[in-house]
């Protein structure tokens, strides 16, 4: 997998986009006859591309089992549900298919849960190449007990 650290030539590649003025009518030395035959140039507009506002929240993300070589990821909070069943677990990756979660084992003892993600690059894509950036993901994971009075560990901390 190659992977191109590129936000400042992407950022770069946008504005020189957004900056433009449009077509170039007539000569560097004057008006073109199409522009004197017909009188004055119009304007020509642009179109800008909308802005883009990140999302509200993490992305919801399903394991897929195809990680190559998948690693132990730390994750920032895992907050029970309602019914205490299940575990809403957030954490910060990067884009997909270069950072895809594998799956995640939890083990579950009478004084704790432990809850461990697992990522990788996607084993179904080749070559991929992927900006470095940070996207806060998020995963619902299922306990075989309510949670109860029981600690939630990192499984990557150790």
């Amino acid at each position: 997998m190659r992977r191109i650290a590129t936000p400042l030539a992407t950022g770069t590649l946008l504005l020189a986009m957004g900056c433009g003025t449009g077509a170039v009518t007539g000569s560097s030395t004057g008006p073109s006859s199409a522009t004197a035959e017909n009188g004055p140039s119009q304007p020509v507009s642009h179109t800008v591309p909308p802005k883009v506002e990140p999302t509200q929240g993490p992305r919801p993300t399903k394991p897929t089992g195809d990680a190559d070589g998948p690693r132990k990821v730390r994750w920032l909070k895992a907050t029970p549900a309602k019914d205490r069943r299940s575990l809403r677990v957030v954490w910060w990756s990067g884009v997909e298919p270069c950072n895809v979660l594998d799956r995640v084992t939890v083990k579950e003892t009478s004084k704790k849960v432990t809850v461990t993600l697992w990522e990788g690059p996607s084993s179904k894509v080749k070559n991929a190449v992927c900006i470095e950036i940070a996207i806060q993901k998020v995963t619902t994971v299922k306990l075989k007990k309510p949670l109860g009075g029981r600690k939630i560990v990192d499984g990557a901390k150790r």
